[in-house]
């Protein structure tokens, strides 16, 4: 497994910059499909780069239309080379409460449920999509947040089949990431093979 994404993160780093010098590399998927997981052994693939989560950005009433604040927060600092300040939200307190920097890192990884989405793939140097059926992906994150988040999930499904009818991103991935039960295998994506 070590080598397959030791291999993905030179094939990522050779990339050219897409936001000032960063390589801004998202991670996208159905909830539950594994790209955190991926996210955090890509980043540590690439010699610790930072990592984003969308979970971050969203909040309870705005699960899907954190973009506006991840370009004002993140994507315009980046691009001109400076750091990024962006503030983490608090799922138990409903409330923004921690500031984060992000410095202009060669690669930095965006992960999260419409990671690719329409408004940043033009700062994308590449779009990462976890190859996993949204049922099998729910399943496996309603079993992971066990049944006191049930209410969430019922919701949180309708809000991710709006989402990605509206702006779908696996058709706009470069890489379809396979986990297997030995590691993961990378295969070329539909915006690679068209």
């Amino acid at each position: 497994m070590e080598e397959d994404l030791a291999a993905l993160a030179a094939r990522l780093r050779a990339l050219p910059p897409s936001c000032g010098p960063v390589r801004l590399i998202a991670v996208d998927g159905h909830a539950g499909s594994g790209k955190s997981t991926f996210a955090g052994r890509l980043a540590d693939a690439l010699g610790g780069a930072p990592v984003v989560h969308t979970d971050d950005l969203a909040t309870h009433d705005e699960l899907f239309t954190w973009h506006e604040r991840f370009r004002e927060q993140v994507v315009e600092p980046l691009s001109r080379g400076e750091s990024a300040h962006y503030w983490l939200y608090d799922w138990a307190r409903c409330a923004f409460t921690e500031r984060r920097e992000l410095p202009p890192a060669p690669v930095v990884l965006i992960e999260g449920v419409g990671a690719g989405r329409r408004a940043l793939r033009p700062h994308l140097a590449c779009l990462l999509w976890m190859e996993l059926t949204r049922e099998h992906s729910w399943e496996r994150g309603q079993l992971r947040d066990g049944p006191g988040l049930s209410v969430f999930w019922d919701g949180w499904i309708r809000a991710e089949r709006r989402h990605f009818a509206a702006d779908p991103s696996r058709p706009y991935a470069d890489l379809l990431v396979h986990q297997g039960k030995l590691g993961y295998e990378v295969r070329v994506g539909p915006s690679k093979s068209s």
